[in-house]
């Protein structure tokens, strides 16, 4: 199952952007109120989103003021990879996130619109870090 959001605009430069990030405890910060029990270091982070599954991320790879690759980490539901695509635009940047998992077509229809909206909101949260 594939996943992309919109390109959102993020009022910071795409070095900001790409440091912000570039931490795992700073996503804490972008989590809407249904993520519980948060746990993180500057690698990797554990979470629980009520009502769907415990999810864990940790950073395979970063190209600097581009893109940071995740991969799912710990006790995920199904195994999984999440990048965060940066590029400039006028003095700003634009961020997306792609998401690729290993989904059955039974889980899918449970899971890819609430998956949808969960990253749209964690693009909401970055774009009110700035």
């Amino acid at each position: 199952m594939k996943l992309e959001t919109q390109w959102k605009t993020i009022q910071a430069t795409p070095e900001q952007v790409f440091t912000f990030l570039s931490d795992m405890n700073n996503l804490q910060k972008l989590m809407p109120e249904q993520v519980i029990n948060w746990t993180s270091d500057a690698e990797a982070c554990q979470f629980t989103i009520k009502g769907m599954a415990d999810l864990g991320l940790k950073i395979v790879e970063r190209n600097a003021h581009t893109s940071i690759k995740m991969s799912s980490h710990g006790k995920v539901p199904f195994p999984f990879t999440l990048n965060v695509e940066i590029r400039p635009m006028e003095g700003n940047s634009e961020a997306q996130l792609q998401f690729d998992g290993e989904v059955n077509a039974f889980l899918r229809m449970m899971v890819e619109k609430p998956l949808g909206n969960f990253f749209n909101m964690l693009l909401e949260g970055l774009s009110r870090q700035f």
